[in-house]
């Protein structure tokens, strides 16, 4: 599913986040009471029902390339610009390399990208850098 900036979306499923909870300063407490979140001991979760709603702040894209595939893209272009012109066996070694570098290729071409959404919930919550598949149109 692409989503886009704008949409409005809600959860597919139950989701449970977990980690470290930021305290925010406040100006009233005494200057020298600890911070619990500056003694790292803040630990928490937030459940978020499926159908909680929400829109779409940011669409993020991240197309992670291996060093294999990279290589494949350098050396299929070279083939394809330059393997006329070449002597027979270097074409011949190339078009071996390139060969040995395809199912990386194959498998990177299945797996597509990465997509990860910023939403902004109804209920005031953001959620960020969460997968797009976490989430059906509204």
């Amino acid at each position: 599913m692409a989503l886009k900036e704008g949409q409005r979306v809600q959860l597919a499923a139950d989701t449970r986040l977990t980690g470290a909870v930021a305290v925010a300063e406040d100006s009233s407490a005494s200057a020298s009471a600890p911070s619990t979140a500056a003694a790292g001991a803040a630990a928490g979760f937030l459940s978020l029902a499926a159908g909680t709603e929400g829109t779409v702040d940011r669409v993020v894209e991240h197309r992670h390339q291996s060093r294999e595939v990279r290589e494949y893209e350098r050396l299929k272009s070279l083939l394809d610009s330059f393997g006329r012109d070449m002597p027979a066996g270097s074409r011949a070694q190339l078009e071996e390399k390139v060969a040995s570098l395809e199912p990386e290729w194959t498998a990177y071409q299945e797996r597509g990208p990465r997509v990860t959404v910023r939403v902004r919930f109804d209920n005031g919550f953001i959620l960020d850098d969460a997968h797009e598949d976490l989430f059906t149109p509204a």
